[in-house]
């Protein structure tokens, strides 16, 4: 007798019965059928456009040297600071920044005279100096974004300039008598200076034999003929007529031009024989693995090339090229300033927040820059300039960043990125993986490398917009 029933349906007793599966359920099909399968993803990966578009240069040694004309270096760094809840320092050897200071070897003196500076907080639309009165004291702007307000050909008021977090102003009187401000300077944001008096300065120097020294150095120094790179000055002569006497002249080179070494990213990508051996179909494990790593560290490089305190684009741009915003987001104006500062600029580089910040000025305008087609991708661009994403360029307090402007290659003095071809087990250019043999436990190990470094052949050819404020605005 069967004892098959339907479920649902009470059986005598009033107890159900399930029904018996008739067929082979999907579960047990997936043990004798092959899936099919993608390779591994990763979402670490991005577009890496800085690694794409700039021109590799072979460096065979290992070390590429820039070589310079003489420039007469003048200090045009920027001050540090540390800050202890409201009171604010200076970092006494960052003075070697200011231009009178550049290369001066007391520390002890430099710290004393850091103590000498007196900390004053300003608003927003405060007035530090006017235009005409006498320079009388030297700032360091610890925090914040001040105007430099002129006269302009007209007479009406204008923005000369803009200084931000490290600059300085006021040293300038070292090199006229009787100096006068010859510009109002005026706070954009709040923020915070730091102040010295000149008899302050002036009392120190009357003590110290090597700072007098120091003082008179600085200005032979400045008094050199140099032209308005603060390279040292080719004497020519043209437009003349007859017999005129021609000048003699050579081209003076820095004596130690800056050396870039290849850095380095590495790790040990590990497998275990037993999963190469035996999960080999139908992708290579060792080739997936090593496919992810290699991603892995060419998300680094890039990092680097763009972040390293040593060669890093940020952190290597000349200051003289850098600017400020003019009134936080990144405007169509201050595209146009940092385009117009270098010859041949062949891209923006920008984060994708930024970019959408852009987007969202020119939208404010009625203006819709056209896109550009590069290796097969649509890219916003500027003036003709494509303006290429990367979000290894940090946003500093969750709202402020910088965008680049780059010329590139050898032939046209521009940025270059350094690596070496042809090293021992190469996987792709410059990178090597290296077999190192299997352990006790029977772990396979490869040394993964990555050799590469960047090099800016001349100051102009990179320039930063600074402190882009890329926050959305409230309606």
């Amino acid at each position: 007798m069967s004892t098959e029933t339907n479920v649902g349906i009470p059986a005598q007793g009033g107890q159900a019965q399930t029904r018996q599966q008739q067929s082979l359920g999907t579960a047990g099909a997936k043990n004798l059928a092959t899936t099919t399968k993608s390779a591994p993803q990763m979402q670490g990966i991005s577009s890496r456009w800085l690694l794409k578009m700039l021109p590799w240069v072979q460096v065979a040694g290992g070390t590429y040297r820039v070589n310079r004309r003489l420039t007469y270096a003048v200090g045009r760094g920027r001050v540090s600071f540390v800050k202890t809840g409201a009171d604010v320092r200076l970092v006494p050897p960052s003075l070697r920044e200011l231009p009178v200071l550049r290369g001066f070897e007391d520390d002890g003196l430099l710290a004393e005279l850091a103590a000498r500076f007196v900390q004053r907080d300003f608003s927003a639309g405060e007035v530090l100096v006017e235009a005409g009165r006498p320079v009388d004291e030297v700032f360091l702007i610890a925090h914040g974004k001040v105007n430099k307000i002129g006269r302009g050909k007209y007479g009406d008021e204008t923005v000369v300039g803009f200084l931000a977090d490290g600059d300085h102003l006021g040293d300038e009187a070292l090199l006229q008598a009787d100096a006068g401000w010859e510009y109002t300077v005026k706070a954009a944001t709040a923020g915070t200076v730091l102040a010295l008096p000149w008899p302050a300065f002036q009392e120190l120097a009357d003590r110290s034999e090597a700072l007098r020294g120091q003082i008179l150095a600085y200005l032979a120094g400045s008094q050199a003929a140099q032209n308005r790179h603060g390279e040292a000055e080719i004497e020519l002569s043209a437009g003349h007529e007859g017999e005129h006497e021609l000048p003699g002249t050579f081209v003076d080179y820095e004596l130690a031009p800056r050396e870039y070494e290849l850095s380095v990213a590495q790790t040990v990508l590990q497998v275990h024989s037993r999963v190469a051996d035996l999960y080999n179909q139908p992708m290579n494990q060792i080739e997936q693995q090593l496919k992810l790593t290699i991603e892995a560290l060419r998300e680094a490089q890039e990092h680097e090339l763009i972040n390293n305190r040593e060669f890093g684009l940020l952190h290597n741009a000349d200051y003289d090229q850098r600017i400020q915003t003019h009134s936080g987001p990144p405007t169509p104006d201050d595209m146009d300033e940092l385009l117009s500062r270098r010859r041949g600029t062949k891209f923006f580089l920008a984060h994708p927040k930024a970019i959408a910040a852009f987007g969202r000025e020119c939208s404010r305008r009625g203006l819709y820059p056209d896109a550009l087609e590069v290796q097969g991708h649509h890219v916003p661009a500027w003036r003709g300039v494509p303006i290429f994403p990367s979000n290894k360029i940090p946003i500093l307090d969750g709202h402020t960043s910088s965008i680049l402007a780059l010329r590139t290659g050898e032939d046209n003095q521009g940025v270059v990125g350094l690596h070496q071809t042809g090293i021992p087990d190469e996987y792709q250019p410059s990178l090597s993986v290296r077999f190192m043999g299997i352990n006790e436990k029977a772990i396979i190990s490869y040394l993964v490398s990555a050799y590469y470094s960047a090099a800016i052949l001349v100051p102009d050819a990179i320039g930063v917009l600074e402190n882009v404020d890329v926050a959305r605005p409230r309606d």
